[in-house]
């Protein structure tokens, strides 16, 4: 197998979160300081055997001590091939194989990856067909074995009433998928990651008189689940950011995440960190932080069997010329790291304070928001690496931190 050698062990993007209701003490941010600069070295990942092409890598994560970087592959003719990354240790990377089983599939880029224990599950996309929509799948793997298709219905994740299948997670319940259908925000469960079953129209998660709901991300939160999205109010062009808990992911409890009063906005990220789970959205002119807290709003026992509510801690970043995103959230203890778009160009961000203070991260190279270009991030506990891709040429570094932001 081709291996590549990069710096030490990394923490994983990954999630766990609670809710019950919301609170809206804001703690007071850090003073402004110079933006952080780590010392990127380049680091290449080498092409499986016997492919040709240039990676494309799309999101990573961690369990029991192996790493999952997936993507895939661009070739000349830009045809593309699903690709996946392993280590056991962060220092020696090496290719797993992959298996795909149908005419989609073995052109799958995957863009979301999830683990529990020794397993691995992904979800992968190829845009197709006669209405050129995504052909979206799942994947699996388990030691000792390639990365495998799962053969699924085109209707469990397509169809007329697909809209998105955005992120995946894994916890003890088994996994689940955190996306959208025609009546609004909707999930996909598993026990194993072999297949999964669809939930749409569910109460509370979908959308109903109040407005449409979308889902954006997912997280493992003890042994239910956390979900973060929007509402858009029936004939409204502002939305509000959204959290759902879950037990089951059959039943879930809908709140509305706290925001000033008249700004609009959407939950986008979540991930876990010391002191409490982290969202991240677009609010107003800014990007929102919260964390969940045991102290804080008016306590109740939550569907998933914990005691907390939300309380937004911070803001960073300003509007750019289009549409702002987060588009990565990584955390490590009390250091978390993002990626926005603001419709120009994709940022990097730190924050040391558990997101009441940010600063701007200096990336290797400059990568624009939008079309085929991404930006994606995973932080250590001495350095990050990050992954760009600027539509035309990708690249992956590690940047060993200054000893202030360590």
């Amino acid at each position: 197998m081709p291996s590549v050698r990069v710096r030490p062990a990394l923490a994983a993007v990954t999630a766990a979160a609670s809710l019950v209701a919301a609170c809206h003490a804001t703690p007071q941010p850090l003073p402004v300081q110079a933006p952080v600069r780590p010392e990127w070295r380049a680091v290449e990942l080498a092409l499986p055997d016997g492919a040709a092409g240039r990676p494309v890598p799309r999101d990573v994560a961690r369990c029991a001590g192996r790493w999952y970087v997936v993507g895939g592959l661009v070739d000349a003719a830009e045809e593309t091939r699903p690709a996946v990354w392993s280590s056991s240790d962060g220092v020696t990377w090496s290719s797993i194989p992959v298996r795909g089983q149908t005419f989609y599939g073995r052109q799958h880029v995957l863009y979301a990856v999830a683990c529990r224990g020794d397993g691995m599950a992904a979800l992968g996309a190829k845009t197709g067909g006669v209405h050129g929509n995504p052909r979206t799948g799942t994947w699996v793997w388990r030691p000792g074995g390639p990365v495998r298709e799962v053969p699924a219905a085109f209707e469990l994740f397509g169809g007329p009433r697909a809209v998105s299948a955005s992120r995946l997670a894994a916890g003890p319940g088994g996994w689940l998928v955190a996306g959208s259908r025609a009546d609004g925000a909707s999930v996909w469960a598993s026990p194993d990651a072999e297949g999964f079953v669809l939930r749409e129209g569910v109460a509370e998660l979908a959308g109903d008189g109040r407005g449409r709901t979308a889902a954006y991300d997912v997280a493992a939160v003890g042994s239910g689940w956390l979900v973060v999205g929007s509402l858009l109010p029936p004939g409204g062009t502002a939305r509000t950011p959204l959290a759902w808990a879950s037990a089951d992911g059959r039943v879930w409890r809908r709140v509305a995440l706290p925001v000033p009063d008249g700004a609009a906005g959407a939950a986008e990220r979540v991930v876990p960190a010391d002191g409490g789970p982290v969202v991240l959205g677009p609010v107003g002119d800014r990007f929102a932080v919260w964390r969940g807290c045991d102290d804080c709003g008016s306590p109740s026992a939550g569907s998933a069997g914990a005691v907390q509510g939300w309380r937004r801690v911070g803001g960073f970043g300003t509007a750019g010329p289009g549409v702002s995103s987060v588009d990565a959230l990584a955390a490590a203890g009390r250091r978390l790291v993002a990626v926005t778009g603001d419709g120009a160009q994709r940022r990097l961000w730190m924050s040391r304070d558990g997101g009441a203070s940010w600063l701007p991260v200096i990336t290797p190279v400059p990568v624009p928001d939008g079309g085929d270009a991404a930006l994606a991030v995973a932080v250590g506990d001495d350095g990050l690496f990050v992954f760009a891709d600027d539509g035309k040429t990708s690249r992956a570094w590690w940047g060993a931190l200054p000893a202030i932001d360590r």
